[in-house]
């Protein structure tokens, strides 16, 4: 079993204890016989502390055992589910200090219980073996659950883009060239940029881009991309440096994620791009106008899409970190689906939710996504377009979309455009807005008769919509839900009826 520092203190803290009361000895006794003080050894039996062999020593000689014992990282079969959790990838590289817990205070909950708390965590890697839940999908969880303990929105990082572009001249009024950014990576960074290799590449040719770091940094960049997919790979490769962030993702597509810290710090590069391409303020302005209009306009929406040259993912996902901010508008989300014409799957690919309602999320079952989001008749809208050879430009579209289960409305907004790196398939991404008094009062065309009106739900197979006509698969998890509460009913009568008897 290999141990760090830290788990070799949880390991001594846990013996200490574990030592001193099969002794009888409190806290006091303890400190008297090793003339140790009560708050140091309360101190190392916490994990917070790991004395020096003297000091060991005489804790040994205390509680009448060698000092092997005390100090060895065997331990006895009451302690031994603690290896489960020590060897855990998932406890070693769950970033427990974003929620404002050190990972001694996790000891500190489990060293009174280790049994109970080793076959808990048992009980998770089961469960997560089984369904192939890796640690970075964990890893990405805690990321999601940080951007909404603060809004999506941080402050520090918009402060250094702005600071950032304003010190290059870079205008916030107006797109920033990608060969601008270049010129920084190749000029201040000494990068070498290739957009070559990547598009012939047998194998990694959908990939954006690769870092090959060494004595001259290489960025392989996938040529066949936007010019605003460019901008935002170079944006983002400059707040690597520019905020001196390490460890780093290598590749634009996670192949193997090593540690939280990596993608911590792939987040908040992404971040400071995001923030440096699409100004705040510039943002707040143009949507400001464009919720004041009276009817929704697809092709307005576009055109501010546009004017920050930015592709549709982009573009949403910078606005989940300005609307909480700017405008108040707290219960929003973020849905992104791939489809390939023709084919009746719809892939869910990217989730952030921070509203109330179990919004569209990952079903590890063969199950079909509910095919009246509005991101479905969109991409399909988008396919009709394709055939008939009226251009693949970007569509958009809105719906208010009644959730059944959740009791909820959302005002939902999608645009849908094909993929730069894989012919052949497209794209759509939605964001959502609770229909709430913020909402009502910011979006004045929330309520145009032209928008249309749909009931949802999660998947085809948990739907009790059961006359629904856009269905693609039979209610089969919604009918044996009923039925499980029908037996169980009948079985409560059933005993209500024998204790009568």
């Amino acid at each position: 079993m290999t141990m760090n520092a830290e788990n070799l203190r949880f390991i001594l803290g846990l013996k200490l204890k574990r030592l001193r009361l099969d002794k009888g000895y409190s806290l006091k006794t303890l400190s008297e016989r090793s003339g140790l003080s009560i708050s140091y050894i309360s101190e190392i039996e916490k994990g917070k502390k790991y004395p020096k062999p003297q000091k060991i020593l005489g804790l040994a000689s205390a509680l009448e055992v060698s000092f092997d014992e005390l100090v060895s990282l065997k331990v006895d079969e009451e302690l031994s589910p603690l290896k489960s959790i020590f060897n855990s990838a998932f406890i070693q590289e769950f970033p427990f200090e974003l929620f404002g817990l050190a990972l001694e205070d996790l000891f500190g909950i489990i060293k009174n219980e280790p049994e109970k708390a080793g076959a808990l965590i048992r009980t998770f890697l089961e469960i997560g073996h089984m369904y192939d839940v890796r640690v970075e999908h964990f890893l990405f969880a805690a990321l999601r659950s940080y951007q909404q303990m603060h809004a999506n929105y941080f402050e520090d990082l918009e402060g250094v883009a702005a600071t950032y572009g304003q010190t290059r001249g870079l205008s916030a009024d107006a797109p920033i060239d990608e060969a601008a950014l270049r010129a920084v990576l190749v000029d201040e960074y000494g990068y070498v940029i290739d957009e070559d290799t990547l598009p012939t590449h047998p194998v990694l040719r959908r990939f954006r881009s690769v870092f090959l770091d060494g004595n001259r940094r290489r960025l392989l960049v996938n040529g066949r991309m936007l010019p605003a997919q460019k901008a935002f790979i170079f944006a983002r490769e400059i707040g690597y440096r520019f905020l001196d962030l390490k460890p780093r993702a290598l590749t634009s597509s996670w192949l193997k994620v090593e540690s939280f810290d990596q993608v911590f710090n792939n987040f908040k590069a992404s971040y400071f791009a995001g923030a440096l391409l699409i100004d705040q303020e510039a943002l707040f302005r143009e949507m400001k106008a464009f919720f004041a209009r009276k009817t929704w306009d697809e092709r307005a929406l576009l055109d501010i899409m546009n004017r920050f040259n930015a592709t549709p993912e982009m573009f949403f996902y910078r606005l989940t970190e300005l609307l909480p901010r700017l405008f108040g508008l707290q219960d929003i989300f973020f849905v992104r689906f791939n489809h390939t014409p023709g084919d009746d799957r719809f892939r869910l690919t990217k989730v952030l939710n921070m509203s109330r309602v179990a919004v569209p999320h990952g079903i590890w079952l063969n199950e079909h996504y509910c095919r009246r989001w509005p991101d479905m008749p969109l991409l399909e809208r988008l396919a009709e377009r394709q055939r008939e050879g009226l251009g693949d430009g970007p569509v958009a579209a809105a719906q208010r979309s009644h959730f059944m289960d959740a009791d909820a409305d959302y005002f939902v907004i999608s645009i849908a455009r094909p993929l730069a790196l894989q012919p052949g398939k497209n794209s759509c991404v939605s964001l959502g807005f609770l229909v709430n008094a913020p909402f009502k009062k910011t979006v004045k065309f929330w309520k145009d008769p032209s928008i249309p009106n749909a009931e949802v739900n999660l998947t085809c197979q948990r739907c009790g919509f059961l006359d629904c006509p856009d269905r693609a698969a039979e209610p089969a998890i919604f009918l044996d839900q009923k039925e499980h509460e029908e037996q169980d009913r009948a079985l409560q009568e059933l005993i209500r009826k024998m204790r009568r008897a």
